[in-house]
């Protein structure tokens, strides 16, 4: 399956304003990338990109004082498959986890596993563990939060999600990650494109999305609160223990955000041609 994918975010700022953002597909995913343009601005300015400490690509830059436009497309390869499920995938005792997997049990900005552990306790304690014990999270998360745009905060935390009962998609996943840290379970936060591909038309339709992913059987799998079906055409983006390390955009200084517009979907081959002409 080819996936076409691509962004337009247009941002103000009243003086030059250092930024630094995360927009570029994962490198675990850039191998497959198929076609590209470069990330583009108007008005064309210097960018320079690295890799954090996560192993996400960041581009930083000097927006200029007014209107910024930047912009990307591509294209993609996606095997067409759903996210995976593995029913008996086990938990890893603490002692036995890899030491990178650590940092994803503890708490974080967002994700506050003192407040929320004796609450997991109790909701989780007696289901059983692996990946039972993490898809019953994902649906307490899903049946306890009711998702709209209009309740998007971009301070909430997971308790403070856990109380008022609402959120976006960021929400969902930092409540399921706290969650499966108050059980032991190493989870770290995710966010991408995610296209209605082999569902039904969202009637308001956002294509960046957030999830999340768990450390069981020696090897890291996604969940998705929010949805809490597996879905299609996942372009990772980053991953970090939370939205404080992966903002799209970052800024040294104020800025206004004037549009996002995302698009992801499938594509077909003679498309694909059509598009090359």
């Amino acid at each position: 399956m080819l996936i076409r994918y691509g962004y337009e975010m247009a941002i103000v700022c009243p003086t030059p304003t250092p930024i630094v953002c995360q927009l570029d597909v994962h490198p675990s995913r850039a191998p497959l990338v198929r076609r590209e343009t470069p990330f583009t601005t108007v008005p064309d300015i210097e960018a320079s990109a690295y890799v954090d400490a996560f192993g996400n690509v960041c581009r930083r830059f000097v927006a200029p004082a007014g209107r910024l436009l930047m912009s990307c497309h591509g294209v993609i390869e996606d095997d067409g498959k759903p996210d995976v499920i593995v029913p008996d995938a086990p938990e890893t005792p603490v002692a036995d986890l890899p030491d990178e997997c650590l940092t994803y049990l503890l708490g974080s900005r967002y994700c506050e596993t003192d407040k929320l552990s004796q609450i997991a306790w109790d909701l989780f304690g007696q289901t059983p563990t692996g990946w039972a014990r993490v898809q019953a999270i994902c649906d307490i998360v899903h049946a306890h939060l009711t998702f709209g745009y209009q309740h998007a905060r971009d301070t909430r935390t997971a308790y403070e999600a856990y109380c008022e009962r609402i959120g976006v998609c960021r929400d969902f996943a930092h409540l399921a990650v706290a969650f499966c840290r108050c059980m032991n379970i190493p989870a770290r936060y995710a966010n991408g494109y995610l296209g209605d591909i082999d569902v039904p038309p969202d009637p308001s339709p956002m294509d960046f999305n957030a999830w999340f992913e768990v450390f069981l059987g020696g090897r890291w799998y996604t969940f998705d609160a929010r949805h809490n079906t597996p879905r299609v055409g996942r372009i990772l983006v980053a991953r970090g223990r939370d939205a404080a390390d992966i903002p799209l955009l970052n800024s040294f200084g104020p800025h206004r955000l004037e549009s996002f517009k995302v698009l992801t979907e499938e594509l077909t081959v003679d498309a694909l041609m059509a598009d090359a002409d």
